[in-house]
């Protein structure tokens, strides 16, 4: 073998780069990529579209406004107290129900419920909610968010496949049902 026949230091070099370059951005392509084709490799758990019971009518007397919580569905162990979600549940009367959400509609801080003052209060800007959910007072720019729900056999269930935004709220077109 020849001199010439040989590759120089700088081919030898340039190709390794190139080598280390590819490797480098092979291994940057994957997450991303794995985040583009989320959509169409992941199927939606169907569990997550669930009624899930926040307890018996019994537990909501009429005329009063209590916290409740149940678990995100599609909770793993993992998640620990964080799959516990509260809400405020109004009871009107009969089988009629307010489930709000426990955040403020301004930042999403959560929201006290003051039953002197038949308000909810947010602590963080001093957002203030009348009792029916709509807005009182504060930087909030419109009033609690509504879960839909259902009463079925004695016992009072939220859906929880809708997040409880403006958005949802206008596409819902009925937010209670009554199942025997």
């Amino acid at each position: 073998m020849t001199m010439s026949d040989r590759p120089s230091r700088r081919a030898i070099l340039l190709k390794l780069g190139i080598l280390f370059n590819a490797a480098v951005a092979a291994v940057l392509a994957v997450p991303v990529l794995r985040y583009l084709l989320s959509p169409v490799t992941r199927q939606r758990k169907q569990e997550y579209d669930a009624w899930i019971s926040l307890g018996l009518l019994e537990q909501f007397p009429a005329g009063q406004t209590r916290m409740a919580t149940y678990q995100h569905p599609s909770a793993s162990p993992s998640d620990g107290e964080t799959a516990n979600i509260p809400c405020w549940v109004r009871h009107l009367e009969s089988e009629t129900f307010q489930i709000f959400a426990i955040n403020c509609a301004h930042l999403g801080c959560p929201v006290r419920w003051f039953p002197q003052s038949n308000l909810f209060m947010c602590p963080c800007h001093g957002g203030a909610y009348y009792q029916d959910g709509s807005r009182a007072s504060g930087p909030p720019e419109r009033g609690l968010f509504e879960y839909s729900y259902k009463v079925e056999r004695g016992a009072l269930f939220i859906k929880t496949g809708e997040m409880p935004t403006p958005g949802a709220q206008a596409s819902l077109s009925t937010r209670r049902s009554s199942c025997a």
